[in-house]
């Protein structure tokens, strides 16, 4: 119990600096964007619409792309772009981190325990689990590609 909670803590403070990090880039970055070329276009009343909807209602979506893979940047980084306050930005990123951490130290220990004691008792059969596992996500990969590809393509045909 002492390794999940202190794995946990751990988690928490590093999603809080990379989290609370990549909004702060955002933040920069929204201030760049708006003393340079775009500010004519980020100055429309359709984004400043968007712009206001992000910052009343972001914080949820914020929260929620903890428990998402990859989609978690994208979001803190919106909201610093977007200028969502710090008092809607921080609860979001308080709670969210908190559960990302728990689900990250809970399962993922439980996982990495699960793979050791594998490796130990049966190496064999632990070294081919990690291979089909890499198989698989090797697999995954190429079939977006190939699908990104496609889609691609077709677009282009379209155009044309």
């Amino acid at each position: 119990m002492d390794k999940v909670v202190l794995t946990a803590a751990g988690l928490y403070v590093i999603v809080l600096l990379r989290a609370g990090g990549t909004f702060a880039v955002g933040w920069l970055a929204g201030a760049g964007a708006r003393r340079g070329r775009l500010a004519e276009r980020i100055s429309s009343a359709k984004f400043r619409r968007a712009e206001r909807a992000i910052q009343r209602w972001g914080a949820p979506v914020v929260a929620i792309s903890f428990l998402t893979v990859g989609f978690q940047t994208a979001a803190n980084f919106l909201a610093g772009s977007m200028r969502m306050p710090l008092s809607r930005y921080l609860p979001a990123l308080f709670v969210g981190g908190a559960g990302w951490a728990l689900v990250y130290a809970t399962v993922g220990i439980g996982a990495l325990e699960l793979l050791g004691r594998l490796f130990a008792e049966q190496t064999v059969l632990g070294v081919s689990v990690v291979a089909a596992l890499l198989l698989a996500m090797c697999g995954v990969m190429v079939y977006q590609r190939r699908k990104a590809g496609s889609a691609d393509r077709d677009t282009a045909a379209d155009e044309s």
